[in-house]
């Protein structure tokens, strides 16, 4: 009988971690893991991209330098030792031994402090980390010096950073790749190798087993610990159709479904083959993000409109359904997590259509079409542009939803362009908590102008609520500081949360290891 694990939204960065031991030996005969992923890969650059079906493959092949364990507590991981100078402006990193890239050589503090200026450019979390840097060098093989105008302890923080950006490390020479670049070579240091002959861009991903990689002593805990390859070889073939994906999962021919819609749960259940259990604990929160570059979502008065005009429910019915793996959440910052609070939120997301029209009328809007991308093959995100677009119409907005598969939507989101000439207005997405849980982690909030995410949004009061958070010396501090991010945000939205949800993984009966670690990963897990 399948045993159903409902996972209630929890206090912590995937709280309650998995924490198994490291006597279990790799497999030795040939062992493949066929993996169901949420969508298919297209862009290899999880720099490049905060697409998650990218972050999932670099934690395939990359390894980062410090990690999360399952309380949310920092943990080295390609680090071995952190030194502080007494006035706090020297940090000297040094990496531990035995670090090796997939093609053979030696892993070097230059490799890495490529790799960290490289991501600190794209992610909302590095950029505000490199604030605190006068310079980063590397003065031998295994050390790295980070000379700050302040002292921070968010070098260490921003670097264990669970989900997209993550900065993962790569070769120097892949590192000088420009950011706003995608780079064209795939080596790391991780637990598994890229398999790019086998590549079928959004078909078929393979990666085999790294024999060299040397895993830390420490037991596995989270994202932390020993990253231990327990199959030679894990292939992801992603399936449009989630409910063929169950019976082929149910038929033996294939091992983990990624994420499972609650309405097919009772199918999985019934055939006794497998059970489920939930990467993420602390669940996700969907979004849908403006691109303040053009009309309409250039005024903020328009933005503010919607505000009004959205509610949560009617996204969370029409995605997911089933209440026990969801929950409407005005706090920006997760419910159930330390900065959950619903200040200068009350009056929003109510369905309000009277005001959001007056606030139309205010703004002058003449009808420009709003250029809506929907995402038709991730089944949690499909319906999510549906019900926007349903809701702007009745406010009097004009909409243009035009539908793709997500990959093509994750490529068209980085366009500037002009909506009418293949750029966008608006798409909706979702983020994994461990992308939000304060106003430095949460990139759609970052409003730098054109160094913010897709969207670039440009605000001075945003930023310095961000960076007073950054050198805030007490969470009493830190909070009154979100309530403040929360006041100037209603005036000048980034981004709209449209609630907060699970979707679990499906497992074969035979699949043991599967780590409850915030994101999906597939080192520790075995299938006998």
């Amino acid at each position: 009988m399948l045993k159903l694990v409902r996972r209630s939204f929890v206090t912590g960065v995937a709280a309650a971690a998995i924490t198994l031991s490291l006597n279990a030996a790799p497999a030795s005969a040939e062992t493949v893991l066929r993996v169901v992923p949420h969508s298919g890969l297209k862009i290899l650059d999880p720099i490049w991209t905060t697409a998650y079906i990218s972050r999932n493959h670099g934690y395939m092949i990359y390894d980062t330098l410090f990690s999360l364990d399952g309380d949310g507590v920092v943990q080295p991981q390609m680090v071995d030792t952190v030194t502080r100078s007494d006035d706090g402006l020297t940090v000297t990193i040094t990496l531990r031994d035995g670090l090796m890239w997939h093609d053979g050589q030696s892993v070097t503090a230059a490799d890495t402090v490529a790799s960290i200026n490289r991501w600190a450019g794209k992610d909302a979390m590095g950029q505000k980390m490199m604030t605190f840097v006068d310079s980063l060098s590397a003065t031998d093989d295994h050390t790295m010096v980070f000379a700050l105008n302040s002292p921070t302890g968010l070098i260490e923080l921003a670097l264990a950073k669970p989900s997209s950006n993550v900065p993962f490390m790569m070769p120097a020479r892949i590192a000088a790749t420009p950011g706003s670049e995608q780079i064209d070579e795939y080596v790391g240091s991780g637990p598994f190798m890229f398999n790019d002959a086998e590549w079928e861009p959004g078909t078929k991903v393979v990666y085999d087993r790294f024999e060299g990689y040397v895993p830390r002593s420490e037991p596995t805990n989270g994202l932390a610990g020993a990253k231990i390859a327990k199959v030679d070889r894990v292939e992801w073939t992603p399936n449009r159709d989630i409910q063929a994906a169950i019976n082929s999962l149910v038929a033996g021919e294939v091992d983990i479904i990624e994420s499972t819609p609650p309405d097919l749960l009772p199918l999985l259940a019934s055939s006794g083959e497998g059970y489920t259990q939930s990467p993420n604990l602390a669940g996700l929160q969907y979004t849908f993000r403006f691109n303040v570059l053009h009309p309409p979502f250039d005024n903020p008065k328009i933005r503010q409109a919607l505000l009004y005009a959205f509610n949560q429910e009617d996204f969370l019915e029409a995605t997911i359904g089933d209440p026990d793996y969801f929950q409407a959440c005005k706090a920006m910052f997760i419910c159930g997590l330390p900065f959950e609070t619903n200040a200068h939120m009350e009056d929003l997301l109510e369905s309000n259509f009277v005001k959001a029209r007056e606030l139309l009328d205010e703004a002058g809007y003449d009808g420009t079409p709003v250029v809506l991308m929907h995402s038709t093959n991730v089944p949690v995100l499909t319906n999510l542009a549906p019900v926007a677009k349903e809701l702007m119409e009745a406010i009097g907005m004009t909409v243009d939803m035009q539908s793709m598969d997500w990959s093509t939507l994750v490529a068209r989101r980085s366009k500037k362009d002009d909506p009418a000439e293949g750029g966008w207005n608006a798409f909706a997405t979702a983020w994994d908590a461990g992308d939000l849980f304060n106003p430095l982690a949460m990139a759609f909030l970052n409003s730098s102008c054109d160094t913010a995410l897709f969207g670039w949004p440009c605000d001075d009061q945003i930023e310095q609520l961000r960076d007073d958070f950054a050198r805030a010396g007490s969470f009493e501090e830190q909070f009154a500081i979100v309530e403040a991010i929360q006041a100037r945000f209603v005036e000048y939205p980034t981004h709209i949360h449209l609630g907060q949800f699970n979707t679990p993984s499906a497992l074969r009966n035979n699949v043991t290891g599967y780590l409850s670690a915030g994101v999906p990963v597939f080192w520790n897990v075995e299938k006998n």
